[in-house]
């Protein structure tokens, strides 16, 4: 009995947070309210105060939810073990690109944070979150070229601070343009060359220090 219910509440939570994906792509985040959400979900405002604490706090559990298929991906690159570091980087970074295609709930996503996401005094819980997953995001990625450094697959003289800049622009750049214009190129079919791109450039990349 207790796991059934235990299964039950969280199909009720996930059933709050699909709702929410759809309100908050179809009206933007600070227009949608609670009882919008409920009223998708099919439940009542107290069962979503029951699993959240506010409508922000639903938009941080969207957020996770597509994030941590790809901290599992980016845990392998960080393992100081892992042989081959840059090449589940390179694997990672093409799964974030070819699934926001295939995957309808993660371009969703994505097409909130990007465009339906203003930014106000009232979102700014929000913009704090988009910051400690921008630290977080760059924390893992400077570990990961440390990794690849230590394995011969970087030059020794790599900028990190430079490349972990360089790699925040040019992924966001992708998503943003290719969101906005699905039809100005084929974002599955050339992400690997993206992802290729951006990895040769690393070697062109050294420290204002070094030679």
């Amino acid at each position: 009995m207790v796991r059934r219910t235990k299964a039950e509440a969280q199909e009720t939570r996930e059933r709050i947070i699909d709702a929410a994906e759809r309100v908050f792509h179809d009206k933007g985040v600070s227009r949608t309210s609670l009882n919008d959400i409920a009223k998708e979900a099919g439940v009542t405002r107290g069962a979503i105060y029951w699993h959240f604490k506010n409508k922000h706090d639903v938009f941080a559990a969207m957020f996770e939810r597509q994030r941590l298929p790809m901290e599992s991906m980016a845990n392998r690159a960080e393992d100081p073990n892992e042989t081959d570091p840059l090449g589940k980087f390179r694997e990672a970074m093409i799964y974030v690109l070819c699934q926001t295609v295939l995957d309808p709930g993660r371009r969703r996503v994505f097409e909130i944070m990007f465009h339906k996401c203003e930014f106000t005094a009232e979102t700014d819980p929000l913009m704090e979150r988009q910051r400690e997953a921008f630290l977080d995001g760059s924390e893992r990625t400077r570990r990961t070229f440390r990794n690849a450094i230590a394995r011969g697959q970087l030059p020794a003289s790599l900028d990190i601070e430079r490349a972990v800049v360089q790699l925040h622009v040019q992924m966001t750049g992708l998503l943003y343009v290719w969101l906005l214009l699905p039809e100005a190129f084929d974002l599955q079919a050339e992400a690997a060359n993206f992802v290729d791109c951006y990895i040769n450039s690393l070697t062109h990349c050294p420290s204002i220090a070094g030679p």
